[in-house]
């Protein structure tokens, strides 16, 4: 009977509802990144198989393998060798932002998919060059943010989309916390992190790299005409080679956007301001917004939001979705059309806190 039941649906489903993918065969390159724990304390995740990581430094590479409880056997002295070894479908990188372009360099040639911890590049010429392999080599190459698996964001974009807020005028965005030595950043995370060549910036490119990826997003990929930074060291004693403090102001032709990143926050904090011409919304990490709109006397209201659903929720699923084909990247917040926009926006605030002056980019 049960063969029968089993034939009966067999003929009458299609084949596409009996037929799973595959696994992605997905391999790390560096460990020195501390969001390497996002997979060392959860490698099982949906659409995936964990093949291997690849750091140099092995004291390091087993002992984190060790604490996750994962073996040895995971570890590979290098990317050639995992790779050849270990056969990856993808890779993500989980070292230096310098390091990216040389992950691109090693996997694109083989057509070997890439994510990268934000931001995509230490620099807009690496980003161009990782762009041009990725486009060569038809790979995708995107790129992970924590506030990309924030729901509000969504739904934000939806009153947007829905006409309910306006046409944008202004953004406020504020990514901080106290610091990365403060709230007990790892000394191999800290060693690259505090470096302006391997990180390209301090505050600036680590924390003020969310706010130009949220704002080219909610902008469909339009580019600010002008940016303009001022970058600050308010505590060079700890961190002497680079800013800890970081104001960028975009100009776009009908709207600006503050993108406010900090190491000197008394309190972690990701959220996002979205000002229309008819309203607002307050959006950050947890399921509720905070919404006005309609006349001036009208009153602000909590909004509940829906959790994502797979594979929206997870980097490493929506990944793997994304390279099978059942999720489509082009202009979403992880892709590189978006971020080669947030790495050129980057790119003149770093410049501009330098000079003191506003780039123009039109």
């Amino acid at each position: 009977m049960k063969l029968l039941t089993a034939l009966f649906f067999a003929s009458v489903l299609p084949l596409g509802a009996l037929a799973q993918p595959k696994p992605l065969r997905l391999a790390i390159a560096g460990m020195t990144h501390d969001h390497v724990n996002q997979i060392l304390a959860q490698p099982n995740r949906e659409g995936c198989e964990l093949v291997g990581f690849a750091e140099p430094n092995r004291e390091l590479a087993l002992r984190l393998l060790k604490r996750a409880n994962l073996p040895e056997s995971l570890w590979f002295a290098s990317l050639d060798e995992l790779i050849q070894r270990a056969k990856p479908e993808a890779v993500c990188a989980f070292g230096s932002i310098y390091d990216h372009l040389a992950v691109v360099e090693t996997c694109a040639p083989k057509g070997i998919h890439v994510m990268v911890e934000k931001p995509l590049a230490v620099s807009l010429d690496h980003a161009r060059k990782m762009a041009a392999l990725a486009s060569t080599h038809r790979i995708h190459l995107l790129t992970n943010y924590e506030t990309t698996w924030y729901p509000s964001h969504y739904a934000a974009q939806a009153l947007l989309e829905r006409g309910e807020l306006g046409g944008i005028r202004r953004v406020v965005v504020h990514d901080g916390h106290r610091g990365p030595k403060e709230i007990g950043c790892s000394p191999q995370f800290l060693a690259w992190l505090t470096d302006p060549v391997l990180n390209g910036g301090g505050a600036v490119m680590d924390f003020g790299c969310y706010g130009a990826d949220l704002m080219t997003w909610l902008m469909k990929g339009q580019r600010p005409t002008a940016v303009t930074a001022v970058t600050r060291q308010l505590k060079p004693d700890v961190y002497p080679k680079v800013d800890d403090d970081a104001t960028i102001l975009l100009t776009y032709p009908t709207a600006e956007a503050v993108i406010q990143a900090s190491w000197n926050w008394p309190f972690d904090r990701k959220d996002i301001e979205i000002y229309g011409q008819t309203g607002y919304v307050f959006a950050d990490k947890t399921l509720r917004m905070r919404v006005r709109t309609g006349e001036r006397n009208s009153t602000e209201k909590g909004v509940d939001v829906a959790p994502l659903q797979p594979p929206m929720h997870d980097a490493f699923s929506y990944l793997a979705a994304v390279v099978r084909g059942t999720v489509k990247s082009e202009n979403d917040l992880s892709s590189l059309n978006v971020n080669l926009i947030a790495n050129e926006i980057l790119d003149a605030a770093v410049r501009s806190a330098k000079s003191g002056q506003t780039v123009r980019l039109d």
